[in-house]
């Protein structure tokens, strides 16, 4: 039995929830962690899978924030090295282009500079050598490139490690597929009501301290609670990307497009898939379960055949596409979502309740430190920022660079150690396989159907799994 009263409940499963989660932990604070759906599966799933800086935000001034991150970036390469990545960055320069050569070369010092010299160094290739490394990519104009290092990630994974290095802390319960409907305050405690949308119980906890860690369901959900007369502060944007098979798009590189209207799209090598990313457009539809527009695919298309306009991308070669939401945080001028800051900021409604908003996926570690060690003071107890400089102290089953066809009996540890409930989760966060196109390139040869038939009694005994489920996965 999980206890119903908790010094602090985090509400949101994401990586700055996951983060503030396992923070508390470590300093022994009771605290339970509430996610609607699966834990890393929303915004958190959906990045650009890079641990960055920023380099882009060099232009808007934003140089606390890329100090930062490129110093985050280079701890989490060295905390986890078996989700994590450092990779080369080439950024092609064109005769024409809005920044030449020498202006990139000078950000690219920057960069290196910020973070305090721990990049790999950058360097400046001719078009010869820039070609010798990137044959397909066009010839028309090509000055050279700058070439910068950053990291690249499996973004769930982390996420999921996360907490469970948090649960490795008796005081620390997490609960995935529960909503949140509504919290209310009755004698100084705040009750947290409930409902599992697995089994449709509905039951409520009390806590002490509310930690809201909702990304672009903040306005949505606490507009909801009248208790907090919230006002709007999130401006949201959707971004959207493709997966393309290594054969169509020979890189073993990523590249840096920058578009005809000015936006900057990632090019990058996941083994054998290439991630193309990412659009920033408005958007008010459902936050839940985003998927591309047909013109954002088409936009990220007609930016790939720009850059490689011998290989003839076409929608076939698409294996499949993601989209997400970006809480970015409204500013007091009027820009764009382009050139609006990655920082964060936290909202205090209440004295015992915290709004974090924004940010940067590669910064969530330190995002919600000031919440934590106030949270901490308020129980005596003494916060001590080391604590989350510790690695990780449970790794999944199946890594994403070293990725294999898992045995039943890996995929019963899963099961037991990942906290997966359905055969989505299984498949497509535990195993990184998000449709039958990737597990085709990934497995040839072993029919997916057929594989996961023959496991279906095993599994059964820990998910919510059927044949129709298995059949159905797109």
């Amino acid at each position: 039995m999980k206890p119903q009263h908790y010094k602090a409940v985090v509400i949101g499963g994401g990586i700055v929830g996951a983060g503030i989660f396992r923070d508390l932990a470590l300093h022994g604070v009771e605290t339970l962690l509430i996610e609607k759906k699966d834990f890393s599966s929303q915004t958190s799933e959906r990045s650009s899978k890079m641990l960055h800086g920023g380099i882009r935000y060099l232009e808007n001034m934003d140089f606390e924030l890329v100090f930062e991150a490129l110093h985050e970036k280079n701890l989490w390469l060295k905390l986890a090295p078996h989700l994590t990545r450092e990779v080369p960055f080439y950024l092609p320069v064109f005769k024409d282009a809005k920044r030449p050569l020498w202006m990139i070369s000078l950000g690219m010092f920057l960069y290196d500079f910020l973070s305090s010299f721990e990049n790999t160094p950058h360097s400046i290739k001719s078009p010869q050598e820039v070609l010798s490394t990137i044959p397909d990519l066009k010839t028309n104009g090509l000055s050279g490139a700058g070439v910068y290092y950053d990291g690249i990630m499996d973004d769930a994974k982390i996420t999921l490690e996360v907490i469970y290095d948090a649960l490795k802390e008796k005081c620390a319960h997490a609960r995935n597929y529960t909503e949140v409907t509504t919290v209310t305050k009755v004698h100084g405690k705040n009750i947290v009501h409930c409902k599992n949308l697995l089994t449709n119980e509905a039951y409520s906890v009390t806590c002490e301290q509310v930690i809201y860690a909702l990304g672009p369901f903040t306005d949505r959900f606490l507009s909801t609670v009248p208790m907090y007369h919230w006002q709007n502060v999130l401006l949201p944007s959707k971004g959207s990307h493709l997966w393309i098979s290594y054969k169509d798009l020979p890189l073993d590189y990523p590249i840096v497009m920058t578009t005809n209207d000015d936006r900057v799209i990632f090019v990058i090598p996941h083994g054998d898939q290439i991630l193309v990313g990412t659009t920033e457009v408005a958007y008010n539809g459902d936050y839940f379960d985003v998927v591309p527009s047909q013109s954002e695919i088409n936009y990220l298309l007609s930016a790939l055949n720009d850059y490689f306009p011998k290989l003839g991308l076409q929608h076939h070669h698409i294996l499949g596409s993601f989209a997400g939401i970006r809480p970015l945080v409204k500013e007091d001028n009027d820009a764009g979502r382009g050139k609006t800051s990655r920082v964060h900021k936290i909202f205090q409604p209440l004295s015992d309740t915290y709004v974090i908003a924004g940010g940067k996926y590669t910064t969530f570690r330190v995002m919600g430190r000031d919440i934590t060690r106030d949270i901490c003071h308020k129980y005596g107890t003494s916060y001590n920022q080391d604590y989350t400089l510790r690695p990780l102290r449970q790794h999944s089953v199946i890594m994403p660079f070293d990725w294999k066809v898992p045995s039943i009996e890996e995929l019963i540890q899963i099961c037991q150690t990942e906290a997966p409930k359905t055969f989505q989760d299984l498949v497509v966060r535990r195993l990184s396989i998000p449709n039958r196109k990737i597990w085709k390139l990934r497995a040839p040869g072993i029919d997916f159907d057929q594989f996961f038939l023959q496991h279906l009694d095993d599994l059964k005994k820990y998910l919510l799994i059927s044949k129709d489920e298995i059949c159905n996965f797109i």
